[in-house]
C-alpha cells in the first residue's frame, strides 16, 4: 500500500538546507527523509533563493521555502479568504447554478476577483462544502469528482446479446457447419 502524501514540514525543509550546504546527494536526502528524490528535487527548485546582486547568497532556506510553500496554499484558498466571493457562488449555488455557470457570470460581471469551476468544485467537494452541503445542490452530484482527463472504462468488446451464456442451445451440440470454429 502506498504512502499517503504529505506536504513536507518546516523540520524537514531545515534538513535539507543543511545537507545542501554539506553537498549531501538528493538521493541520500530522499532515501533519509523517505521522500521520493523527484520530490526533494522539485522543492530545491520551487523555493530556492536567487540574489543577483549578491550572487554568492543564492541558494536554498528552508524558513524561506516553508514561507513560500504556505503562500502558495494560501492563494490556492480563494473561496475560504474572500467571504464575498463565497456567499455570491454559495447563493448561486442553491439556486441552482453549475460552477461552470457561476464561473463565466463572475468573468462576465467583472467581478472583483474572477474564479475558475475547477475552484468551485474543490470547494463543494472539500471539508467547507461538504459541511454545508453543497454538492446535492449540483445539476450532476457525483460521490466524489473524477479528474477532468481521466480514463474513461472501456464498453465490453462483444454486446451482451451475442455473449456465450446467450447462445441458441443447437449450437451447444456442434451438428451444424460452422459450430466448431469456437475451438
Amino acid at each position: 500500500m502506498g504512502r499517503v502524501y504529505a506536504q513536507l514540514t518546516l523540520e524537514e525543509r531545515r534538513k535539507i538546507e543543511r545537507w545542501r550546504h554539506a553537498r549531501v546527494s538528493v538521493n541520500e536526502m530522499a532515501r533519509v527523509l523517505r521522500r521520493h528524490r523527484s520530490t526533494i528535487f522539485r522543492e530545491l527548485k520551487r523555493n530556492r533563493f536567487e540574489d543577483n546582486e549578491l550572487p554568492h547568497l543564492s541558494g536554498y532556506y528552508g524558513m524561506l521555502a516553508q514561507k513560500r510553500a504556505a503562500e502558495r496554499r494560501h492563494r490556492r484558498r480563494k473561496l475560504i479568504r474572500m467571504t464575498a466571493l463565497r456567499e455570491a457562488v454559495i447563493d448561486r449555488l442553491k439556486a441552482g447554478w453549475s460552477p461552470e455557470q457561476i464561473a463565466g457570470r463572475l468573468r462576465f460581471e467583472e467581478h472583483r476577483s474572477n474564479i475558475c469551476h475547477e475552484t468551485i468544485y474543490a470547494f463543494v467537494y472539500s471539508q467547507d462544502g461538504q459541511s454545508q452541503d453543497l454538492a446535492r445542490h449540483l445539476p450532476e452530484r457525483r460521490r466524489q469528482r473524477k479528474p477532468r482527463y481521466a480514463r474513461r472504462p472501456r464498453s465490453p468488446v462483444f454486446p451482451l446479446e451475442r455473449a456465450i451464456q446467450n447462445r441458441p442451445d443447437h449450437i451447444n451440440d456442434r451438428s451444424g457447419f460452422g459450430d466448431w470454429e469456437g475451438i
